[in-house]
């Protein structure tokens, strides 16, 4: 079993004032472009999910509306949703499973396919890293090592 460095923000670096890109860490989820939109949105909010729950303080405290009603708190330090081939994909995962102080957070095709978890986790345990087939990969580390990483990667939806 692999034992990984999570990247985390201390306490005292939650600065909600200032823009992101001031945040030493930096986050992007890439995910497949030629997937399903439905399967791309469910591949997302899963590692996004998973990211929030790893990353300590990523999520800023919550606030109420003009209306009194609480709303939680939200990544402070923001998060970019890029596109990629397969191909491009498999090898942004790739290189940032190698790479230090890199949290990587991947949705594998079966992920999407089981309807039990544990199915998943057999199928995944079988399949090696360069056929897993993600859907999305989440990545959080160093703002010039993520940078470096996923440059030639467009935005979403962008043009």
């Amino acid at each position: 079993m692999t034992t990984y460095d999570v990247p985390a923000f201390t306490a005292d670096e939650v600065v909600t004032a200032e823009p992101t890109r001031s945040a030493r860490l930096k986050w992007v989820v890439v995910v497949d472009a030629g997937v399903p939109a439905g399967e791309m949105v469910n591949a997302v909010a899963c590692t996004a999910a998973a990211t929030g729950a790893a990353v300590d303080h990523l999520l800023a405290h919550g606030g109420p509306d003009a209306d009194g009603a609480h709303h939680p708190g939200l990544p402070w330090a923001g998060c970019s949703v890029l596109t990629a081939s397969a191909h491009e994909l498999a090898a942004v995962r790739a290189k940032a499973v190698g790479s230090p102080g890199v949290l990587v957070v991947d949705m594998p095709r079966a992920a999407q396919t089981h309807r039990v978890y544990d199915e998943y986790l057999a199928e995944l345990a079988g399949t090696a890293g360069e056929d897993l087939a993600c859907r999305a990969v989440s990545i959080v580390g160093p703002r010039n090592r993520v940078a470096a990483l996923t440059k030639r990667l467009g935005l979403l939806g962008g043009s």
